[in-house]
């Protein structure tokens, strides 16, 4: 049985323009777009009629960076794939691609297939995965070309978390090689982990144990070296490169050094970067283990060339690395030890909203806040036009957003499955007010309508950035 909706009288908002349209779904797909008063939109019919009269219409999200249920630290991300794809989507997220994790000693499809377990059935949205490679060796390189073929396109490798993650240069380049080669995309967490375990180590001989401490020792230098470094070894290889959650100044300098190369160098940002600082980490009575992330926050004149970065397309995409732990019982386990405490912020349901509040302060355009939170994701990633954007034949993966409502970010009112908000307090303009996900309704006038299982699985081709 087909269903019809009708979006009638909203600005419908791409990357790529802005419209007073009508836009008629069916099947789950976008079916046509026609200027709101036109014979052809006035003739449309439909089972379900939205009114978007003084709203944004604009494609769901696509939050290219999460860890739920992520294990780190002896503990455990706390948004499961049910619950955390359930707050992307009251934030506005309609598609997330998550990382799967290979297990130190085992195979790719193993860390694969337990991720898969893991969100299958459980879903509100719909979800692909990038792969984590702990051991690169021969078997898991030829799996690498194995994964790329169904849809698994971007690898993540680490130059920090030695003993966990930590791959090292001659890993890297093998990685590079291999990725040059099937087509896949190199994520890269880049910081000097060595040299920072040093840092660590010295700071808490001197008892320097409060969170602060974590900023302090896990340098800008330190991710501008190993920015610079991964930009080499990509070179080396031949193979594109995307440096994840860049944090810094110098390290975005290293990004636009090599991108004004002509280089196939691509870097996000992420919104606490963007919106939070060292004053934060430095918040007393343990408050600071709150905002506990790597690469961590910085000073906060780093703001101003991050922003900078997302105008001239120095940085194409704001992710969220939304990755929470409880301040009880999670964040604790580091209480007298910076080092011991999870690494990580809640925000999957925060962005959209934050990048919509950025459009009002100036720092980017209507179109951009689309590109760099929808569009941009979706074609790094191998997923547009299917996701991030409006246009007949796309899924229907649509939100009505109120520009004017008022809203106060706070942990008494958000989705996510943790219990303090790195935002709380802050009052944002601009809230999601219906979300259809492939035409079906998730959130429907501010309360949720979804399910979990409703979401897909959906394979992606590579890069769309490269040739």
């Amino acid at each position: 049985m087909s269903t019809r909706t009708l979006i009638r009288g909203g600005l419908v908002i791409t990357a790529a323009d802005e419209t007073h349209a009508d836009v008629l779904i069916e099947d789950g797909r976008i079916a046509a777009i026609a200027a709101h008063g036109s014979a052809v939109a006035q003739g449309w019919t439909a089972d379900r009629t939205l009114d978007a009269t003084g709203k944004y219409v604009i494609p769901g999200g696509v939050d290219a960076h999460t860890h739920m249920e992520l294990p780190f630290g002896g503990t455990f991300a706390s948004d499961t794939f049910e619950t955390g794809t359930r707050a992307a989507a009251w934030g506005g997220t309609t598609t997330i691609v998550d990382f799967a994790v290979q297990s130190r000693g085992q195979a790719l499809r193993a860390g694969l297939d337990a991720w898969y377990a893991k969100a299958d059935g459980q879903c509100a949205i719909d979800y692909g995965f990038h792969m984590i490679l702990s051991d690169v060796d021969e078997s898991s390189l030829k799996e690498m070309d194995l994964l790329v073929a169904e849809g698994i396109t971007s690898f993540k490798l680490f130059m920090a978390y030695p003993g966990v993650f930590y791959s090292d240069d001659g890993q890297i380049l093998r990685a590079m090689q291999r990725s040059a080669a099937n087509g896949g995309l190199i994520m890269m967490h880049a910081e000097n982990g060595i040299a920072i375990d040093v840092l660590v180590e010295q700071a808490l001989a001197r008892g320097e144990t409060d969170p602060r401490y974590h900023g302090e020792v896990r340098k800008a230098l330190l991710e501008a070296e190993a920015t610079h470094r991964a930009i080499q070894l990509a070179r080396v290889a031949g193979a594109p490169l995307y440096v994840v959650h860049v944090s810094a100044e110098e390290a975005l300098a290293e990004l636009a050094g090599a991108r004004d190369k002509g280089l196939p160098v691509f870097g996000e940002t992420c919104p606490q970067y963007l919106f939070l600082s060292t004053d934060n980490l430095a918040e007393p009575d343990f408050e600071g283990a709150k905002y506990v992330c790597s690469t961590p926050l910085r000073p906060k004149e780093h703001q101003a060339a991050l922003w900078r970065g997302l105008r001239t397309n120095d940085l194409q995409v704001v992710s969220t690395d939304h990755c929470p732990f409880c301040f009880t019982g999670q964040k604790e386990l580091g209480r007298g030890d910076f080092s011991k405490i999870p690494n990580g912020l809640p925000g999957v349901e925060n962005r959209m909203d934050l990048l919509h509040q950025a459009v009002l302060d100036g720092h980017i355009s209507r179109r951009r806040w689309i590109e760099i939170a929808c569009a941009s994701p979706a074609r790094m990633f191998g997923l547009y036009p299917q996701k991030g954007t409006i246009a007949p034949g796309t899924d229907a993966d649509v939100v009505i957003y109120d520009p004017h409502a008022e809203q106060v970010i706070s942990a008494e009112t958000h989705h996510m499955n943790v219990d303090y908000s790195a935002y709380e307090g802050r009052r944002v303009t601009g809230r999601v007010e219906t979300v259809l996900s492939r035409g079906e309704p998730v959130i429907h006038d501010r309360q949720f309508t979804g399910r979990a299982g409703h979401g897909c699985y959906v394979p992606r081709a590579t890069c769309q950035y490269l040739g």
